[in-house]
């Protein structure tokens, strides 16, 4: 690994990290598209890369903060992640079935919909 390489992956975790802190957001949204057109990966690779970043407690520290400040449903969040966690395994089984241009596709458009939504709806 270069020392450019290093640096840029110290840059997407720590915007990553900042802006999923800050704004309450899977980290994907930024890691993904930072991981394709700054490194070079694969819609595949920054897919699965992403995924394995998550798999420590990596938003523990956020959530506390937020938990402090009354602003976590426990309960929901326990439902959540159970579903997530089943609906993750079926969801990467598909992903890696599906062509690598028709992946990027979708997500592209998953955040085009997020996007206008965010900024048109109330």
């Amino acid at each position: 690994m270069t020392t450019t390489s290093l640096l840029l992956l110290l840059a997407i975790g720590l915007l990553t990290g900042t802006l999923a802190g800050m704004l309450g957001i899977g980290g994907a949204i930024v890691m993904i598209p930072a991981l394709v057109f700054l490194m070079g990966f694969s819609q595949h690779s920054a897919q699965g890369t992403s995924l394995a970043v998550m798999l420590p407690p990596i938003g523990i520290l956020a959530a506390y903060n937020y938990y402090k400040a009354g602003h976590v449903n426990l309960k929901f969040a326990l439902i959540l992640a159970a579903a997530f966690i089943i609906g993750s395994y079926f969801g990467s089984k598909i992903a890696l079935n599906v062509p690598q241009q028709i992946l990027k596709k979708i997500f592209g458009v998953l955040l085009l919909i997020v996007a206008v939504r965010m900024l048109f709806v109330k």
